[in-house]
């Protein structure tokens, strides 16, 4: 048996329920990376948390799925890259940006692209991003706010790519078709 279980509604701490119940409600099932972060109610009621405040910001999902892609990609999360890529796709990120962003490059889609940057660059740097940067991402029409709420997305997608990398759920059916395996193994 795993270390890390895929908990079930049925399974998993009683306090850990309402936000599986959440994350069944908004994707139609609960992904499996939400039932292995279940075992611990502090986890999933944080994730579940900040990524209700994500997508509840200025950013659109194009732009939301943009991030967690890129994040995912830069922190080397299969399960995450497969999951997002589909996201991506479904959310109207074209094929090409898509494949562009799990091989590490930028989208072509100019917008995108400074999103992309500026989440690889706080990943890469741990936070330490210069004037330069933040004027590449103003110079694409975003604004001082919307640095922060990036901030906000890579903090949410970490957790995700953390407890994927450390627990390895099993991917789903439905992301099969988008797995992709990290050089860094």
């Amino acid at each position: 048996m795993s270390r890390y279980p895929v908990l079930t509604l049925d399974t998993a701490p009683e306090s850990s329920r309402p936000a599986l119940t959440q994350l069944q409600q908004a994707f139609g099932r609960i992904p499996d990376i939400a039932a292995t972060m279940a075992a611990s109610p502090v986890l999933i009621n944080a994730f579940i948390g900040l990524f209700q405040r994500v997508h509840a910001s200025s950013l659109s999902e194009l732009q939301i799925q943009t991030l967690l892609l890129t994040n995912a990609v830069t922190n080397a999360c299969e399960w995450a890259v497969a999951f997002h890529s589909a996201l991506a796709l479904e959310a109207g990120v074209t094929r090409a940006d898509v494949d562009a962003m799990r091989d590490g490059a930028l989208p072509a889609d100019h917008n995108l692209a400074a999103l992309s940057q500026l989440a690889r660059t706080l990943i890469e740097r741990r936070g330490r991003i210069d004037d330069a940067d933040q004027q590449r991402f103003f110079d694409a029409g975003f604004r001082a706010e919307q640095v922060l709420e990036v901030i906000a997305v890579v903090a949410a997608s970490t957790i995700t790519n953390y407890t994927g990398s450390v627990t390895q759920p099993p991917l789903e059916a439905p992301f099969e078709a988008f797995i992709w395996r990290t050089n860094t193994r």
